[in-house]
């Protein structure tokens, strides 16, 4: 099934992507180049191409990418075309370099997807797929917050204004029957935006009460004692919602198709890799993530985090599309259109090859 897959033991990061200012998770906005790994004597190029650029960040909610460079099923589906990388710590910048040519596919969240796709009127990206779902959760100080409604009155850290988590919290909040002014995050909850790196420090010290935050800063607050309160998964249908895309320029996809349904095939045959061998793939993103960042994640933070995490090739279309809405409810985002946001023609082949069935695009297809 190309529907969402558990990965048993799940690392993780994934950086808060806005969906206002396209802001990333707090670890800086810096891409980090590197080569890809040797070519296989006798391969041929794909459509001709040198190199194919990819961007992920070295979070583990890109555990596909993770993976997939580590394993080395990028550069066997490509061939001769060498598989080229770019390691970024930010939405924006990916979607800098994405609309500049320096990469032409890349792993990325749902918000600065949704705000390249708007302020460029629909013609700079196109959503080929999905990667990862779930990962995202509200963890207290136990002694301070005891139960949901206690949430109330209390300093809850968000990454940052307008990104994904700042949105999925402040919709939570409404829900409650709460009120607070999304700009400035006063009202019945105070609202502290605070970059991953440094919440986990603002939490120790006692100057929020918890944190609607990704993996891995979600695991490490638990591990200074924290508890998660909600696991933001237990809110959508079915226990799934986008935290991963994959995207891809428009005018790469048009200029080469086959190397884009090669980086697919890539993305699906190491998801169902990772499915298979869980224990393997754990190590492996670590070990990328290590290479990728400076540092690997203790086994207190990553195991629990790798829990949390399920990849899917399936976008989950729906809920992009219901993460928008709720970015418009709260005042952060002018009403998008969506229409053509998705081109799932390439994967949906690459999954009948597999004798899967189709993922759908939620009516927000490339027509």
């Amino acid at each position: 099934m190309p529907a969402t897959k558990p990965l048993r033991r799940t690392l993780a990061a994934l950086a808060a992507l806005p969906l206002l200012v396209l802001a990333g998770c707090g670890y800086g906005s810096q891409a980090k180049d590197d080569g890809g790994v040797d070519i296989a004597a006798g391969a041929e190029r794909i459509d001709g191409l040198d190199s194919v650029r990819i961007g992920y960040f070295g979070n583990v909610t890109h555990a596909t990418a993770l993976v997939g460079k580590q394993k080395g099923f990028f550069q066997k589906e490509l061939g001769a075309t060498e598989a080229k990388y770019a390691v970024f710590n930010a939405g924006p910048s990916e979607i800098e370099a994405l609309n500049s040519g320096s990469i032409d596919i890349g792993w990325i969240g749902p918000s600065p997807a949704i705000n390249g796709y708007a302020k460029s009127k629909g013609k700079n990206l196109r959503i080929i797929g999905g990667s990862a779902s779930g990962g995202v959760k509200l963890v207290v100080n136990p002694e301070k917050i005891k139960s949901l409604k206690d949430v109330k009155g209390k300093r809850i850290a968000t990454p940052q204004l307008g990104n994904t988590q700042d949105v999925a919290f402040l919709n939570w909040v409404a829900e409650q029957g709460w009120k607070v002014d999304a700009q400035s995050g006063k009202g019945d909850v105070t609202v502290v935006r605070s970059d991953n790196k440094v919440t986990p420090d603002a939490f120790k010290s006692g100057s929020v009460d918890g944190a609607w935050v990704p993996e891995p800063t979600a695991s490490k607050l638990v591990a200074q004692g924290g508890k998660v309160l909600l696991d933001e998964s237990t809110l959508w249908p079915d226990e799934k919602f986008v935290i991963t895309n994959i995207i891809v320029s428009q005018k790469f996809l048009k200029e080469h198709p086959k190397a884009v349904e090669a980086v697919l095939k890539a993305s699906v045959d190491t998801n169902e890799w990772i499915e298979a061998n869980p224990d393997e793939a754990k190590a492996a993103a670590n070990e990328q993530l290590a290479q990728d960042t400076g540092k690997a994640l203790p086994a207190d933070v990553l195991d629990p985090a790798w829990k949390s995490i399920r990849l899917t090739d399936d976008p989950l279309a729906a809920t992009l599309e219901a993460q928008a809405d709720h970015a418009v409810k709260a005042g952060l985002l002018e009403q998008p259109d969506l229409n053509g946001i998705y081109d799932l023609t390439l994967l949906n082949k690459v999954l009948k090859a597999k004798g899967e069935p189709a993922v759908d695009d939620a009516g927000l297809g490339a027509q």
